[in-house]
């Protein structure tokens, strides 16, 4: 497939190719050491799913085949894809593919292919939650594009006349997400409170919102609780009194049922650092349509402007669409080993991501209890592959189980483990078990 980019005074063709004769996915046999064991790469072939009528419309995943396309899994116990999602041969053999045409074409490459991927990967994590392309950024981390988006709405609702100074976020929130407003001093900044340490309930903020509020900036998923929240809910209750809702993705997308649209959130950021087995340096960033031409931000790049291989300096225009908040060239090495995490999990579907999720979370629940761990869990209805395990000594725990081949992470009081759709039950009642004999 060919696509094209015209620019007033340069026009530029760049190929796309998904099975043509460079198809990185056909990747050489060769060899890499993990702890000085070498493994053969296997071939890249697609993730099967096939029907299986027993499981109530579910799909039945080749879990080996899933297996087989992350290294890591050769040899280590892996629960901790909410810090960093596994890396697979696919990525891998497109980041080769990367440094090859570096190798062969140099610049050339830019129109030849590498433009190509980049729009390659933005349909595809827009489709992916729900999202149009010309709806999707893609900037190099989020703490960017939440910085972009904060001062563009300020911005927008102050020329608007205005008077909106209250931002309302919590304090289960990443920190990122308030420190955009706490460093400026016209914003007051509202941190609702949890009455669990888990949660913070919808009604929370009705409370807080009202016509002062110029934004309510929260969390999809609390990423030390794992709490999943009503963003719907949270879309309508901004929607009510003209504030805008901007949600931060980053540990919900990839793992829990998302649709940006049927939510009706104004902005979502998320990323290929965890659960969609990216690599980190990018981030993508949807904002609903009626919002985007209204929005001009004041960071900005050459990729953001209308004419952008114009190069003239006097003739800036705002793209129409959601690139006009790109801030420069990104990170052609993630853009391309996000595309193979994200071929994997569409060839795998949501829908099976979230039913295994959710099979291995409970196994996970199920046997720390029974093992007499402390969990701090939410109900059912708002719980996510995130599992919080209250503990004397996290990061003594976390050394023991890596001494074990077992990786998981910590926060401060609690061992955080995060089985993903690639993790075997046998793996999820190992780490039990190591947890377990080190707290004894």
């Amino acid at each position: 497939m060919v696509s094209e980019s015209e620019g007033r005074g340069l026009s530029c063709r760049w190929q796309t190719f998904v099975q043509g004769p460079h198809d990185p996915r056909q990747a050489r046999p060769r060899s890499l050491r993990v702890g000085q064991k070498p493994f053969p790469f296997l071939p890249l072939d697609p993730i099967t799913v096939s029907p299986d009528p027993s499981r109530s419309g579910e799909r039945d995943l080749d879990v080996d085949g899933l297996r087989a396309e992350f290294p890591i899994l050769f040899n280590t116990t892996y629960l901790n894809s909410c810090s960093l999602g596994a890396l697979s041969q696919r990525s891998e053999a497109y980041l080769e593919d990367f440094l090859r045409l570096w190798h062969t074409k140099g610049a050339s490459a830019w129109y030849e292919h590498w433009l190509g991927r980049i729009e390659e990967l933005r349909s595809r994590v827009a489709g992916f939650v729900g999202a149009m392309p010309e709806e999707t950024a893609l900037l190099p981390t989020t703490s960017v594009a939440l910085s972009t988006l904060a001062q563009s709405v300020a911005a927008r609702v102050e020329a608007d006349g205005q008077d909106r100074y209250r931002v309302v976020c919590t304090e289960l929130d990443f920190p990122t997400l308030a420190y955009q407003w706490a460093v400026r001093p016209e914003i007051e900044l509202v941190v609702l409170e949890s009455p669990d340490g888990i949660r913070v309930d919808p009604e929370q903020f009705a409370e807080a919102v009202d016509e002062r509020t110029l934004m309510l900036a929260t969390s999809h998923v609390f990423y030390a609780t794992g709490y999943v929240q009503d963003i719907a809910t949270l879309a309508e209750i901004a929607r009510k009194v003209g504030a805008f809702s901007l949600i931060d993705g980053y540990q919900g997308a990839g793992q829990v049922p998302l649709d940006v649209h049927e939510a009706g959130v104004d902005a979502y950021t998320w990323g290929p650092l965890k659960w969609l087995c990216g690599g980190p340096g990018l981030s993508y960033l949807y904002v609903r349509k009626p919002w985007i031409e209204k929005l001009e931000p004041r960071l900005t790049s050459w990729f953001a402007t209308r004419d952008q291989f114009d190069f003239d300096l006097r003739g800036f225009t705002y793209r129409g669409d959601a690139r006009r908040f790109e801030v420069g060239t990104p990170a052609l090495p993630t853009v391309h080993t996000a595309l193979g995490g994200q071929e994997i999990l569409d060839e795998v579907g949501l829908d099976t991501v979230i039913g295994r999720n959710a099979m291995l979370t409970q196994r996970l629940l199920d046997g720390c209890r029974d093992a007499g761990l402390d969990l701090a869990v939410p109900e059912e209805a708002h719980r996510s592959a995130i599992v919080m395990v209250r503990h004397e000594d996290p990061s003594g725990a976390v050394a023991d189980l890596a001494d074990r081949g077992i990786v998981v992470d910590h926060r401060p009081g609690f061992v955080r483990l995060s089985p993903h759709v690639y993790t075997t039950v046998e793996e999820v009642d190992r780490t039990v078990e190591a947890l377990a004999g080190y707290a004894r």
